[in-house]
C-alpha cells in the first residue's frame, strides 16, 4: 500500500497543527509523500501566509516599506518552528526572500514562498527527506502544465526518496521563474505526485470530513456523503459543491486512483472516497447530493420551423461565441430555443447580444429572463430508481416553487432545474428533505 498525502492550509497553521499532521502520517508507513501548503488562518481574524506575501509584493511594488509585514510573516514561521521544538533556522531563507521581493522577484515566486517554507519546516519534523517543487513540476512556453515531462520527473526523484515533503502550489517555467497553479494549487501538486508514484489512494486532508449532500449554509446538518464516483463529483462541482477543483482531479482520475477527503482535526473519521466506479449502485437516500448556483439567465429564441433550419442552433450559439460568452445548459423544443448562461457573461453585452441574433436568425422573438437558479440533483442511485424525476417534481410544486427549465443527462445520473433566484435556497432544502427524512 503506498499513499500520497496532501495537507491544506489550516492543516498546518501552528505548531498544534502540525504535530496532528505528523500523528497522521507517522501512523501509517504508507503514507510515504506529503504534500504541503502554506499555514492558513489559525482563527477567523487571522491571515494566511499567502495573502501576506502577497501585501509584501505589492507593497514593492509600489515602493513601500514591507518591513512590519514581512516581520508577521517570519514570526508565524518562527513560532511553529519553536512550537515544535525542533533546532532548525529558516533566517538565511527570510533574508533571501526579503531581497527577492525588494529587488521585484516575480508575483508567482513570492506567492509560492509559503509553501516552500512551510514544507521546509515539516520535512524537519518529520524527518523526511525535502524536494522542491521547481525540481520536478514544469509548465510549458505557454504557461501550461507539462504533464509529461512533470509526471517523468517526479517518479524519477522520488524513486530514490522513500519518504518525502513536496510543497504544493508551484513549479518551474521554460525561462527557469517559479510558476504557480491558478487555483487549487496545492491539491493539483498531490494529485501530480500520486499519479506520478501510482499511489494506491491519494489522501487529501483539510478542516471537513469529506463532502456533504448539501451546503451547510443551506441546509442544517446535511449527511456526508461516504463514497461518490468521479462522474458524480463532475456533475456536483460544476455546480461549485467540490471540495476539490476539477485539474486536481484529472490526474488521479485518469490514473484510477481513488481520493479519500479526510478531516485533520478528526482523523477517526472516513471521510468522503472518490472513485473511479461504485461498489454498489443501491444509495440509502438514491440521491448522492444536491448543489446549485444564483446568477443564471436564460435567453429564449422562437421561431416557427426552427427544426427544420439547417445551422439555426449554430448560428445562435456562435453569436455567444463572437462575445466570449459560454452556454451552461441548451433545452430547445421543435420552435424554441433556450441558452442558459451566467448573467455575469452578458452583463455588458446582452444588448448586442440580442442584436446580433435578430440579426443572425432572425427569430420570431428573443426573451432574457433574468435572475435565474440552477439545482442539479445527482446520484447513481437514480438509473435504478422508478419516480426518482417524479419526486423531485412533486415535492417542489407542493411547496409552490416554480420550475423554469428542466434538463435531464443522458447518463441519468443528474436531473437539473431552473428556478427563480428567489427560491433558491427553498428549492434546495425541499429537494434534500424529500430524500433524506
Amino acid at each position: 500500500m503506498l499513499k500520497v498525502v496532501k495537507f491544506g492550509g489550516s492543516s498546518l497553521a501552528d505548531a498544534d497543527q502540525f504535530r496532528k499532521v505528523a500523528d497522521i502520517v507517522k501512523s501509517e508507513s504508507s503514507r510515504r509523500y506529503v504534500v504541503a501548503s502554506a499555514p492558513g488562518k489559525r482563527n477567523s481574524r487571522d491571515e494566511k501566509v499567502t495573502d501576506l506575501l502577497l501585501q509584501t509584493y505589492k507593497l514593492a511594488k509600489d515602493k513601500k516599506d514591507i518591513d512590519e509585514i514581512f516581520e508577521r510573516i517570519c514570526e508565524r514561521y518562527r513560532d511553529i518552528i519553536k512550537g515544535l521544538g525542533l533546532d532548525y533556522s529558516l533566517e538565511d531563507e527570510f533574508a533571501n526572500i526579503k531581497m527577492a521581493i525588494l529587488h521585484r522577484a516575480g508575483r508567482n515566486y513570492v506567492a509560492s514562498r509559503g509553501e516552500y517554507l512551510n514544507s521546509r519546516i515539516l520535512a524537519k519534523f518529520l524527518g523526511f527527506t525535502f524536494v522542491d517543487a521547481e525540481d520536478c513540476v514544469f509548465f510549458d512556453e505557454k504557461g501550461e502544465l507539462d504533464a509529461e515531462k512533470t509526471n517523468a520527473e517526479i517518479k524519477n526523484i522520488l524513486s530514490v526518496c522513500e519518504y518525502a515533503v513536496i510543497p504544493g502550489f508551484y513549479g518551474i517555467n521554460t525561462e527557469g521563474s517559479i510558476r504557480t497553479f491558478s487555483r487549487g494549487g496545492s491539491d493539483i501538486t498531490g494529485s501530480l505526485v500520486a499519479a506520478a508514484v501510482g499511489a494506491d489512494i491519494y489522501e487529501n486532508w483539510t478542516d471537513v470530513s469529506g463532502m456533504l449532500m448539501a451546503d451547510p449554509r443551506i441546509v442544517d446538518s446535511p449527511l456526508p456523503i461516504p463514497e461518490i464516483t468521479y462522474r458524480e463529483l463532475r456533475e456536483l462541482s460544476y455546480m461549485g459543491a467540490s471540495v476539490l477543483h476539477e485539474d486536481a482531479v484529472f490526474p488521479v482520475r485518469k490514473a484510477g486512483i481513488p481520493i479519500n477527503i479526510r478531516n485533520t482535526n478528526s482523523p477517526a473519521d472516513p471521510g468522503t472516497m472518490i472513485v473511479s466506479k461504485a461498489g454498489t449502485s443501491i444509495v440509502d437516500t438514491v440521491i448522492t447530493g444536491v448543489a446549485g448556483k444564483k446568477g443564471i439567465t436564460a435567453i429564449h429564441v422562437e421561431k416557427d420551423m426552427m427544426n427544420s433550419e439547417v445551422g439555426f442552433g449554430r448560428r445562435v450559439l456562435e453569436v455567444l461565441e463572437n462575445h466570449g460568452v459560454a452556454f451552461e445548459h441548451l433545452p430547445s423544443g421543435i420552435d424554441t430555443m433556450s441558452v442558459l448562461v451566467t448573467s455575469k457573461a452578458i452583463e455588458e453585452c446582452k444588448g448586442a447580444i440580442t442584436a446580433e441574433m435578430v440579426k443572425t436568425v432572425n427569430p420570431d422573438s428573443i426573451t432574457l429572463v433574468e435572475n435565474l437558479a440552477l439545482i442539479a440533483v445527482v446520484g447513481r442511485g437514480m438509473v435504478n430508481t422508478e419516480g426518482t424525476a417524479a419526486r423531485v417534481f412533486t415535492a417542489l410544486a407542493k411547496e409552490k416553487i416554480n420550475i423554469r427549465m428542466i434538463d435531464q443527462g443522458s447518463s441519468e445520473i443528474n436531473i437539473i432545474v431552473a428556478v427563480e433566484e428567489k427560491e433558491y435556497e427553498k428549492t434546495i432544502n425541499t429537494i434534500y428533505r424529500e430524500f433524506v427524512k
